[in-house]
């Protein structure tokens, strides 16, 4: 079965803030078991526009990652990450 991936890049406008978003998102990943492979680093843009954080969080399966996203304790987390910070977030099925 493919493994199931976040794939999000964002803007971070209220870097006081985006600690309590990353606290409260904690508890949704740790129920679904989420990876993550890459959480902000250096980077080099090298087509198109970039934002200036970017996040791939592996999961067991899409599904996995799909029910992580719409969990209730991550829906209450976006409600702190909208305040601090603006993006873009796929759900992408890998290869098999």
């Amino acid at each position: 079965m493919p493994k199931g991936y976040w794939v999000a890049r964002m803007t971070v406008t209220n870097p006081d803030g985006y600690p309590a978003y990353q606290a409260a998102n904690a508890a949704a990943f740790e129920s679904f078991g989420a990876k993550f492979l890459v959480r902000g680093g250096a980077f080099e843009a090298v087509e198109g526009e970039a934002r200036e954080r970017h996040v791939i969080i592996e999961f067991e399966s899409i599904e996995k990652a799909r029910a992580c996203y719409f969990s209730p304790e991550y829906q209450e987390a976006i409600k702190l990450r909208n305040l601090c910070a603006t993006g873009d977030l796929m759900i992408i099925e890998g290869v098999e």
